[in-house]
């Protein structure tokens, strides 16, 4: 059991000022972050002072990610009259993005030019943070920024995991994941959170749920061991649904499912067919009720191989799916019987979804679900212009990617869809939807005690 350090606290102001004139009178520019230490889903505000009046700069971020890859993002701006920069209101005129976006030098990071081809940011040690150089540099420049003198440089953390959550190692009764619980004295409301066929145990979502105060279990289902994915079956999620809702900080008749993508299709499953998981509420995030996981997971992905001839590649060599499970069947025993579900369900899709038909999906649901009667428990968010890969608030928008494929283990660069901004859009405001819908459905009504 690991707790981060309360030390580590979350409200830092930074206020740094570097290389200044070889005059000792020169007035230094001063750059201010607040805070420096934060959730990944908290905003800062950064302010560059002492600068010329209409003075141009260029505001650069700068990240090494885990794999030793460089990222960066950088934006151009123009002083006011009274030599000041305010990224919260003021616009860049160019870079990686434009306009007034506070958090545009994180959410536009991409690779520096010469990096290693379909790289995708993602955060493995959750127990560390995510630093973030911010700078700012005389001019307005696109390149060569470690070549240049920076008139001033902050270094941020970013957070997946707020001080006093504690992380738990399952691996009870064959289950394997990764248990998030909050600080405080509980129970709590718990969440089941699973990713997509990537695989692998993925745990910076269910961090940060815990950090919201959730119960969270980061569930591995999926990985580069065959064997592993042909023992997985319907009662493998029942058993760890079980461990979750029995925790002794958990409250029992609280527990949500959230799935994204493949973790979809598990969340529809289990909510329509299962007596053993009876969750509260589902979120179900860029996925579709064709194919259901009722059968061992070696055998759904054997039934999917079957169209993977609808696949294509495109222009760019990026691998499409979209088209592989288009036109939506209309054979019962092909899809979830959505009509089933009796909980309420928030689902979230970008309509430039190129990995998954999560458009098409979404709407034979609704009907499904109007004919059924229970249309009313189902919310739906879609975003224009947004991809597949819908993830916590500012993580860089990638639109695609190094992907290992689950029924051959081939790697192919997988094209996720999506368009930068509006996509950064989505992110953000998903996130703090699906906040409000687990707040409303898991701790409306609950005992004071048990309250955050």
């Amino acid at each position: 059991m690991e707790n981060v350090d309360s030390s580590q606290k979350m409200n830092v102001f930074a206020d740094v000022s570097l290389r200044g004139s070889a005059n000792s009178t020169a007035i230094c520019p001063v750059l201010s972050v607040q805070p420096t230490r934060a959730l990944v889903d908290e905003k800062c505000q950064i302010v560059v002072r002492n600068l010329p009046p209409k003075e141009q700069v260029t505001l650069h971020s700068l990240h090494r990610s885990e794999d030793k890859d460089y990222w960066e993002a950088f934006g151009y701006y123009i002083s006011d009259e009274n030599g000041t920069v305010t990224v919260m209101e003021d616009a860049s005129k160019g870079g990686t993005y434009v306009g007034v976006e506070p958090m545009g030098l994180l959410w536009s990071l991409r690779p520096v030019p010469g990096s290693r081809h379909g790289l995708r940011l993602r955060k493995r040690d959750v127990l560390s943070p995510m630093v973030v150089n911010i700078s700012v540099y005389k001019g307005h420049t696109n390149q060569g920024f470690s070549e240049k003198d920076a008139l001033a440089t902050v270094v941020t953390e970013r957070w997946y995991l707020t001080p006093g959550v504690q992380r738990v190692d399952i691996g009870d009764r064959g289950v394997k994941g990764t248990l998030f619980i909050p600080p405080g004295p509980g129970p709590f409301p718990a969440v089941l959170d699973m990713w997509g066929a990537v695989g692998g145990l993925v745990e910076y979502r269910a961090a940060l749920l815990a950090s919201h105060g959730f119960v969270a279990l980061a569930l591995e289902y999926l990985g580069a061991d065959k064997e592993r994915t042909s023992d997985v079956e319907t009662g493998y999620f029942k058993t760890a649904y079980k461990l979750l809702q029995t925790h002794p900080q958990v409250c029992a008749d609280r527990v949500a499912v959230l799935g994204l993508c493949f973790g979809t299709s598990v969340t529809l499953t289990l909510a329509a067919y299962s007596k053993v998981v009876q969750p509260r509420c589902c979120v179900c995030i860029s996925g579709s009720h064709v194919h259901p996981v009722n059968k061992p997971l070696i055998e759904v992905f054997q039934v999917m191989m079957q169209n993977m001839t609808k696949a294509r590649i495109d222009e760019n060599n990026h691998v499409v799916w979209r088209d592989v499970i288009l036109p939506i069947p209309t054979e019962p025993d092909l899809k979830v019987d959505v009509g089933r579900i009796k909980c309420p369900m928030l689902i979230v899709i970008g309509q430039d979804d190129q990995n998954w038909a999560t458009v098409e999906s979404t709407e034979d649901i609704e009907q499904m679900m109007e004919r059924a009667g229970n249309r009313h428990l189902l919310t739906v968010l879609s975003y224009p212009d947004a991809g597949h890969l819908i993830e916590p608030p500012y993580t860089p928008h990638v639109r695609f990617s190094n992907f290992i494929t689950q029924h051959n283990m081939e790697k192919v660069l997988m094209l996720w869809g999506g368009q930068t901004k509006p996509h950064a859009h989505a992110q953000e405001d998903s996130w703090e939807k699906i906040l409000l819908f687990l707040q409303k459905h898991l701790y409306q009504d609950l005992p004071p005690a048990a309250k955050l």
